[in-house]
């Protein structure tokens, strides 16, 4: 079953045509990665999806039902969630803080105490927990804003190049989690650079070139499509 469909999706930023008629599905359950070189269009893909832009022509189904015309909270609602590249944390206020913050809408008392420390276990952050957000390392951030994005336990994670800036060991421990999440059933689409990211966690990786679907496929075919090394792999290697 496809949790999201784009069909035909288009989006001009005056003559620039960013978004040129995009056809991708995502099956329930499924980790998929969106790579390809900067200017490809992904980020516009991304908040495509979210409802901060709209496309010109084109729709976006979402377990079914057409959201194309929704705001962005109310696709929210129905179970999309983002991890933005840049953490968004509350660098003022405590790692705990921030769990409540993005937990206190759906969970009070013990409860809410319950959930908070279960994601701090998840996320590794139990000993930062009293520790100013803005003090912790970059890994620890995106970790904490991942922590954040799935406190509502989306249907749909998105996320933005969740690995940019961190050490290899760090980007395989988020990658570890990324696969966690989806072990609970949690579906996953991923923008990224970092090969090893997607070879550790992909299902399935579609190529955007130019704002078009340029390749799809598993991993192993993706890096041997000559292609795509082309435009792409053999870029990021050179």
């Amino acid at each position: 079953m496809s949790l999201l469909e784009l069909r035909k999706l288009n989006k001009h930023f005056g003559g620039l045509h960013v978004t040129n008629a995009v056809d991708l599905t995502l099956e329930v359950g499924e980790i998929h990665c969106l790579i390809g070189p900067n200017g490809a269009g992904k980020s516009t893909l991304f908040r495509l999806i979210l409802g901060e832009h709209h496309p010109g022509s084109g729709d976006i189904l979402f377990a079914g039902d057409n959201i194309t015309a929704l705001k962005s909270f109310a696709r929210i609602r129905r179970g999309l969630s983002v991890k933005f590249q840049v953490p968004g944390v509350f660098k003022g206020l405590s790692v705990r803080q921030n769990l409540e913050i993005a937990l206190q809408s759906q969970h009070r008392g013990a409860r809410l105490g319950e959930e908070i420390e279960r994601l701090l276990v998840f996320l590794g952050l139990e000993s930062e927990q009293a520790q100013t957000a803005g003090n912790l390392s970059h890994g620890q951030k995106q970790w904490l804003e991942i922590g954040m994005a799935i406190s509502l336990k989306p249907r749909l994670l998105l996320l933005d190049e969740p690995t940019a800036g961190m050490s290899p060991e760090e980007t395989h421990m988020t990658g570890a989690m990324v696969q966690r999440l989806n072990a609970d059933g949690m579906t996953v689409l991923a923008i990224e650079h970092d090969m090893a990211f997607v070879r550790q966690v992909a299902q399935r990786v579609t190529v955007l070139h130019l704002g078009q679907v340029f390749a799809q496929g598993t991993i192993d075919q993706i890096v041997a499509d000559e292609r795509v090394a082309a435009i792409y792999l053999g870029q990021a290697h050179a």
